[in-house]
């Protein structure tokens, strides 16, 4: 008894396929990156440089002034023709 038709038997094969050719190409991608990094070395850390005492900066800050309280005059009769 067949299971699957000739027809479907190509499918699955096809697909099986390019499921094995992406697996090697992301595989060797994977690989090629490794092994680039393997002969580098992280450069060694510097120890922290102690920081000399820098002159404090002192800003001028201009106070903040009152607003002027604006004078209205009385309300006009507006008549429209």
């Amino acid at each position: 008894m067949i299971l699957l038709s000739v027809q479907g038997l190509g499918a699955l094969y096809t697909v099986c396929i390019f499921v094995i050719c992406v697996i090697l190409v992301f595989g060797f991608r994977l690989a090629r990156i490794g092994y680039r990094t393997l002969g580098k070395k992280l450069p060694p850390e510097e120890p922290p440089k102690q920081k000399k005492q820098e002159d404090p900066v002192y800003f001028l800050v201009e106070r903040k002034k009152k607003r002027v309280k604006p004078e209205y005059s009385a309300p006009r009769r507006i008549d429209f023709k």
